[in-house]
């Protein structure tokens, strides 16, 4: 008895598990004051021999918004924590919100862990928290969910003055979504996985065929839509949650004066659905800003820049007409403008195309960026049957350069009338390392546009000159 005592012997292997009595601890209070909350787990040795955890500490370390205190010991990172076999210890965790910071310093959603290394074995503790005061929709742990909205063909306004925090995927039927001005949406994003889709990309807002969005901003007070992080460095990470998607014969919808930001995809029209867009911007998502897939889309005075895919995507046909949008491409590989009429039935595109006809019209826009072609159409019949694929162009500022040399669209200025083609060291934006794409005092947009009278104002709503105009969505001002 005496010898096991003074010889206590530690389990070595890598595969010894620790086990816990949770694998997330939530502080589930919405503060609406300055508080501190304190909550626990506990960490299990299930072995017969004890075990040495050479590290226990939190991930963010001094900077994290959590503390710890493991057995009775404060502190934030611990090393040689011995626990004996089949025992057990506490490590409890508290975190201090303070809601009326900005969301910079206290963002809606906290997270942190409490990293475990043993025997060179990693696990990990979650930790979550909420900073705001804010409408946490449909809940507050919904995330990697998805739920049916509908409101028997009602309306729902959101109209709280707080912030609205969505969760999981949002599918929206038989009912209308209205935004009005200044309404304040953040979208929590991430990875779900459950057994019916597997792995996915959560925070997605649906709108099925009676599901309707009125996203109703003004200039002084948008909408703005975005994710839910926005401390340093996630503020401006492209990616973070999925966007907008108005599913098959979606119909009346209307986005004015909003900002759609951080997300995946922007907005997405399917088959046969409709979408008006205008005075908006939609910015900084990994794939594409605007998706259309024989859908139906009118935008105007609409700007779309630093997107990982195409700014505006057009596929299998549909119904586009584009009037004074700025549409810019830097820094990526991706073109400005990409339109087709086909849809491949197999993932190599080797095979059968299926053929819907594409109608649109641009007038007065910029499709411009760092590329040398930053236009891409294609006709999935080849030139053989014009009738499906119908474009035209109208006053335009745009940036094409080897495809021109293509013989099915040799002839692109035909079709691309009064437009002028930038070149290398032309002069078009403001200053595009800082997103601003007001035009530059030597534009080659200036005084390029025709007069139209349905868009007398630019998204600022500045009244456009009345006889030569500027394309894209800013007038410049003198």
């Amino acid at each position: 008895m005496l010898q096991s005592c003074n010889d206590e012997s530690f389990i070595e292997e890598g595969s010894a598990d620790l086990d816990f009595s949770l694998d997330t601890l939530r502080f589930d209070t919405v503060f609406t004051e300055l508080g501190s909350a304190t909550r626990f787990f506990k960490v299990f040795n299930p072995h017969d021999q004890s075990i040495r955890i050479s590290n226990l500490r939190l991930e963010s370390g001094a900077q994290s918004f959590f503390r710890l205190n493991v057995d009775g010991v404060g502190g934030n990172d611990y090393q040689d924590v011995e626990i004996l076999a089949k025992d057990s210890l506490w490590v409890f965790v508290e975190v201090t919100i303070d809601p009326d910071n900005p969301l910079s310093a206290s963002p809606f959603i906290i997270e942190d862990k409490v990293l475990f290394s043993t025997n060179g074995n990693e696990q990990v503790v979650y930790l979550e928290a909420f900073g705001q005061n804010a409408n946490y929709f449909p809940n507050r742990f919904f995330g990697g969910n998805d739920t049916l909205f509908t409101c028997n063909f009602d309306s729902i306004i959101f109209d709280d003055p707080k912030p609205y925090v969505f969760y999981g995927i949002i599918v929206v039927d038989r009912c209308t979504w209205v935004f009005p001005e200044g309404t304040q949406i953040y979208v929590h994003g991430g990875v779900g996985n459950n057994e019916d889709t597997g792995i996915y990309n959560d925070g997605l807002i649906v709108f099925l065929e009676e599901g309707r969005l009125k996203s109703r901003g003004t200039l002084n007070n948008p909408v703005i839509i975005q994710g839910d992080r926005l401390e340093e460095p996630f503020g401006e990470i492209a990616g973070q949650w999925g966007g907008i998607r108005f599913f098959n014969e979606s119909y009346d919808n209307e986005i004015n004066h909003t900002t759609i930001k951080n997300s995946i995809v922007g907005v997405r029209v399917d088959s046969s659905a409709f979408l008006q867009i205008s005075n908006s911007r939609i910015m900084n998502t990994s794939s594409s800003g605007i998706i259309g897939v024989h859908g139906n889309i009118t935008a105007q005075n609409t700007l779309v820049h630093s997107n990982g895919g195409n700014g505006v995507q057009l596929a299998w046909g549909g119904n586009y007409e584009f009037d004074y949008c700025t549409v810019a491409s830097y820094g990526n590989q991706s073109e400005a403008l990409r339109a087709n009429n086909y849809l491949c039935t197999d993932p190599l595109c080797l095979g059968e195309l299926l053929i819907n006809r594409f109608e649109g019209r641009f007038s007065n826009c910029i499709f411009t960026g760092s590329g040398s072609d930053e236009i891409l159409l294609e006709d999935g019949t080849f030139g053989n049957n014009p009738g499906v694929f119908d474009y035209n162009f109208n006053n335009c500022v745009v940036r094409v350069d080897e495809f021109l040399d293509t013989e099915l669209f040799s002839n692109f200025f035909q079709f691309c009338d009064e437009c002028y083609n930038v070149q290398f060291g032309d002069a078009v934006f403001l200053d595009t390392d800082e997103s601003d794409y007001h035009l530059d005092t030597l534009s080659v947009a200036e005084n390029k546009a025709l007069p139209s009278l349905d868009f007398p104002l630019d998204i600022e709503e500045n009244l456009r000159d009345a006889n030569m105009p500027d394309a894209g969505c800013y007038e410049y001002q003198y």
